[in-house]
């Protein structure tokens, strides 16, 4: 929030005022009381020593690094003036300058075990593990000698845990690491970051349902104990000012367990949960978020807010530190987008951190769906390379699952299946690029070769399921077996029927009418009509879509078969109510229709009954009623655009094909 003005304080009262505040927690106004009292004195050691403090609480560590400067070079005597300079400056990411503060400590006594602590925590923040595995290694032999020969404190003790348990962790020891975490807390008692550290272990060993209970216990204590944070409130709506960033928000470890609840739901395609995880942690404004924060509110709002999410991830890419999975997913993300040339300009641009951040599995894929734009032979190639190489992999985990059940080796089992899980999951992107290729080319049959060389591996996996099923559905005379596969996924959601999306059902009714199953189609629609109903009834101010594009599938397909008496009338019956169903994806379908209803009457291939003609100009008239605020097309987030906005609506539209209908048919207004 704002910084808050201190009312001026009698003369003699400042240090018990600035006491005060500290202790009431309130630090922005004791800074600017400090600042006051150094314009007066500039050299006082006390107004110093109180503003880097605050400072630190702040997290503004920069500027806790500044007063500790001065009052080192005021007082070079005072270690521990020394120790909190490179603390400070750690925090700020200053490492360069932290390691050479704090080398200047190693040779007292006292402060040794602590410098070599800093030290290591500087090297393991920069990547360096096997600097800081030997730092943390002597600080133990330090700590086994005794040192002055006093006994030794546990919480210290403790402390060389947690460091040993980091280290493990990046090591991928997930399981030895969560131990050493486990153990710090029976001396420390109850730590939210060590409660977090843990489920960061389970979270990367998979196991997310420890992993949410950990997140579960620090969400619970924090709102218990400190319900000033206002978790939760702006999810509820309610708009509250922003808590800032302070070390007490730090130490609860609220932040980033809502971050890591986030990535969990996102990874379990849980993503309206995911969204709520980020808005439930407690509110702070744009610019006080930290990178992680903002990271995974571009990733996880990409379908709503994609310009935004772009410029998020555009600027994290310029900060230091800034979260390594941030290049891969905006060199991914632009793919998905079909930036193309963006994404291969931010690989050239980045060529540093290529090696540093991209796996070669994700640097060859994203190199195969960039040359797939200029070269896409030699993409295919690229990307059947790496094909091959999982397929092998694939066959050997399948040997060693099936050996381990054979020898009862359970630990082996879990190990092998969760890496035959991991290798599939890189195998099918790969694949779906390279079917992608020749449905761009239109060449389903080579489509469904691809997807039938890796049935092996992919008939139980979900996106495998689908791409096969819109493949047969789109070579027209395989309807029957599309069914095979659209179905089981219809009937796995049949409880949320919504939950499916409206093409997989569309696609399912249009294979029972082309099969002559219309009993089934019937019964499917009515089973979506009566979900949309319930939905409406539940919240009656949020619009579906499902039946109405279902319908205007049918619509579409009537029409293709020169039938559009019938085609034009559904589609017209399915937009009613137009406040309720007329969208921008509704519209394509209906626009594409009438285009080609109005080039076969201009050809003079078709001749259409007057009141059909009525009705279909009467659609159109409530079409540009309903459609002023409705664009026609939706631009792409990145593209500056290239038409009027006036243009680019569906009453624009709709007006342009009646003006067109009045010119073919004659007819006046």
């Amino acid at each position: 929030g704002p910084a808050m003005e201190a009312a001026p304080v009698p003369d003699g009262q400042h240090t018990a005022v600035v006491y005060g505040l500290i202790g009431g927690g309130r630090f922005q106004e004791a800074v600017s009381l400090l600042n006051r009292g150094l314009q007066k004195s500039c050299r006082s050691r006390g107004c110093l020593s109180l503003l880097g403090y605050c400072h630190y609480q702040l997290q503004e560590f920069a500027a806790a690094a500044e007063c500790y400067e001065q009052l080192v070079a005021l007082h070079p005597q005072l270690l521990p003036y020394r120790l909190c300079h490179a603390q400070a400056l750690y925090k700020a990411g200053m490492f360069a300058e932290a390691l050479r503060v704090v080398s200047s400590l190693l040779d007292a006594p006292a402060f040794h075990r602590r410098a070599l602590r800093l030290q290591a925590a500087v090297y393991y923040a920069q990547g360096d593990l096997p600097a800081a595995q030997s730092l943390v290694e002597e600080e133990l032999a330090a700590a086994a000698d005794g040192g002055s020969g006093a006994a030794e404190d546990p919480s210290e003790r403790a402390d060389a845990e947690v460091n040993l348990g980091c280290l493990l962790y990046r090591q991928g020891r997930h399981e030895e690491a969560s131990a050493k975490f486990a153990s710090a807390m029976q001396v420390l008692g109850y730590c939210p970051e060590l409660s977090y550290n843990m489920a960061l272990c389970s979270y990367a060993a998979k196991q997310y349902t420890a992993a949410l209970k950990y997140i579960g216990d620090i969400i619970k204590r924090g709102i218990q104990q400190h319900p000033e944070l206002n978790v939760g409130m702006t999810t509820e709506g309610i708009d509250v000012r922003s808590v800032g960033n302070t070390l007490l928000l730090h130490r609860t470890a609220l932040v980033e367990a809502f971050n890591l609840k986030a990535a969990i739901e996102y990874q379990l395609r849980n993503l309206r949960a995911a969204r709520e995880a980020l808005t439930d942690m407690p509110p702070r404004a744009e610019e006080e978020l930290d990178p992680v924060t903002l990271h995974n509110q571009a990733l996880m709002n990409m379908d709503s807010q994609p310009t935004d999410g772009f410029g998020k991830l555009q600027f994290l890419l310029l900060q230091n530190p800034c979260p390594p999975e941030t290049f891969g997913n905006l060199l991914l993300l632009y793919c998905r987008y079909q930036y193309y040339d963006l994404a291969a300009d931010v690989l050239a641009e980045n060529a540093h951190l290529t090696y540093k951040l991209l796996t070669p599995y994700l640097y060859n894929f994203l190199d195969a769906i960039i040359t797939c734009q200029t070269a896409p032979e030699e993409a295919f190639h690229k990307l059947d390379d790496s094909a091959g190489t999982m397929a092998e992999q694939l066959r050997k985990l399948t040997k060693q699952i099936q050996e381990a059940r054979q020898t009862w080796d359970d630990e082996a089992l879990k190990k092998a299946i969760n890496e035959y899980d991991e290798t599939l999951d890189k195998y099918v992107p790969v694949l779906m690029a390279q079917a992608k290729i020749y449905w761009d080319m239109k060449d389903y049959t080579m489509v469904e070769k691809i997807f039938h060389k890796s049935v092996e591996f992919c008939k139980e996996h979900e996106v495998w399921k689908l791409n096969v099923a819109h493949v047969l559905f789109m070579q027209e005379n395989k309807y029957k077996e599309a069914i095979s596969f659209y179905e089981p996924i219809v009937k796995k959601h049949y409880d949320n029927i919504l939950d499916v999306s409206a093409i997989v059902l569309a696609n399912l009714c249009v294979s029972y009418i082309l099969t002559s199953q219309n009993e089934d189609a019937e019964e499917l629609m009515r089973k979506i009509e009566k979900a949309e109903e319930q939905l409406s009834y539940d919240h009656p101010d949020k619009n579906t879509y499902h039946l109405c594009i279902v319908n205007l599938v049918i619509g579409t397909l009537y029409c293709v078969k020169g039938n559009y008496d019938f085609g034009i009338s559904r589609i017209i019956k399915s937009l009613e109510p137009y406040n309720k169903k007329l969208s921008t994806d509704t519209w394509y379908y209906a626009k594409r229709c009438f285009l080609s209803l109005l080039e076969n009457m201009s050809k003079h291939m078709i001749m259409l009954q007057d009141s059909v003609i009525q009705e279909c100009l009467q659609f159109l008239k409530q079409c540009e009623h309903y459609g002023r605020n409705i664009p026609a097309v939706i631009e792409h987030p990145l593209e500056e655009s290239g038409m009027h906005s006036g243009k680019n609506t569906v009453t624009y539209e709709a007006r342009l094909l009646r003006a067109l209908m009045y010119k073919i048919t004659g007819w006046a207004e």
